[in-house]
């Protein structure tokens, strides 16, 4: 691990300001990801910005009827909170997916966003990596690829995006409030992590100086017809293979409203307007739910040894949302798939 310098901050606007003095400082808060990163000396920061300090761990319900989520809660804390639990299910359960007990404790909601992908190659400081070396070359791509992308990757890159809760965050139209130096915004959940193109080494659409603060949820949180399966190699503590965040709205037998959001198979959750839209106003069964599939998947590609997913999430699709649609969403104690 290099040497670095570190100071911890008590309010956001001294957090940015040291962000901007030193454009390579990482913000550390549970540190789950980063410390692993810097030990692989994937990440050599010179500066350490603590933000664990920072008054951003409150769950509180906006005046429009929404939630806004402090970016320092834990990712326990969120996933058992009462607000959560009852409202927004489908994330409490996307939450519980991921990681183990132990993690979940020390994460952060805004750390979980900036979480970098878990590609074999990226941690390898060895193998030639344009995610982590810019103009280095992609060695999974023509290498083990099993747990590559199938969607939205390219010729510069074809890792995935590691997290559970970003999926749930997705299907739920979340926001997410950053500051900078100058000024504070709003970013659209879908517009804030980036797909690969001819710069992977960007994760997301944050500049060098803002830090997340708060990540807001709409007043819908589909907290009855909901589901959010994962697919992985083991039943715990593992990465997905594919995951399916389904939120659905029935209106006298009908899908009236629709939310569908894919892990395990791209640079950032994957969602497909065209296939919510064909979804709505339509009897749910296997029917519509397969045409919705197809067209998710409609630009899938495989490499060399990944074609499996690719009608592993046709199924996993399907059965998400048969399970939301039925009111009997995956329960993640039980690590069983309905």
């Amino acid at each position: 691990m290099n040497n670095f310098d570190y100071a911890r901050v008590s309010d956001v606007a001294e957090a940015v300001k040291l962000k901007a003095e030193t454009p390579d400082a990482k913000f550390i808060a549970g540190g789950t990801n980063l410390i692993d990163l810097m030990k692989y000396h994937v990440e050599q920061p010179r500066r350490l910005i603590d933000i664990s300090r920072l008054p951003l761990n409150v769950v509180e319900e906006t005046s429009t009827g929404g939630v806004r989520i402090g970016a320092l809660v834990p990712n326990s804390t969120l996933a058992y909170h009462p607000i959560v639990e009852s409202r927004y299910p489908l994330l409490a359960s996307a939450i519980l997916a991921g990681a183990s007990a132990q993690l979940r404790n020390m994460a952060s909601t805004g750390g979980n966003l900036l979480q970098r992908t878990r590609c074999a190659y990226f941690y390898d400081v060895s193998m030639p990596c344009n995610k982590r070396s810019p103009g280095a070359g992609c060695s999974a791509i023509g290498g083990l690829d099993r747990n590559h992308a199938i969607l939205g990757a390219s010729p510069d890159c074809i890792a995935t995006h590691p997290s559970d809760m970003c999926v749930a965050l997705a299907a739920l139209d979340a926001t997410v409030q950053v500051t900078g130096a100058q000024s504070e915004r709003a970013v659209a959940f879908a517009d804030f992590h980036r797909l690969p193109g001819d710069r992977p080494d960007l994760d997301n659409t944050l500049r060098a100086d803002e830090i997340i603060t708060a990540i807001e949820l709409p007043a819908q949180g589909f907290a009855t017809n909901h589901s959010y399966l994962k697919i992985r190699d083991r039943l715990s503590y593992a990465f997905a293979l594919v995951s399916v965040a389904a939120a659905l709205e029935l209106d006298g037998g009908r899908i009236r409203e629709v939310r569908l959001a894919l892990g395990g198979v791209a640079h950032k959750p994957w969602r497909n307007a065209e296939a919510e839209a064909a979804l709505r106003g339509q009897a749910p069964g296997d029917d519509a739910f397969d045409r919705a599939a197809d067209m998710l998947l409609a630009d899938a590609g495989a490499h060399a040894h990944n074609g499996f997913k690719i009608p592993l999430a046709r199924r996993a699709i399907r059965r998400a949302l048969t399970q939301a649609a039925n009111g009997t969403p995956q329960i993640q104690s039980t690590k069983t798939i309905r």
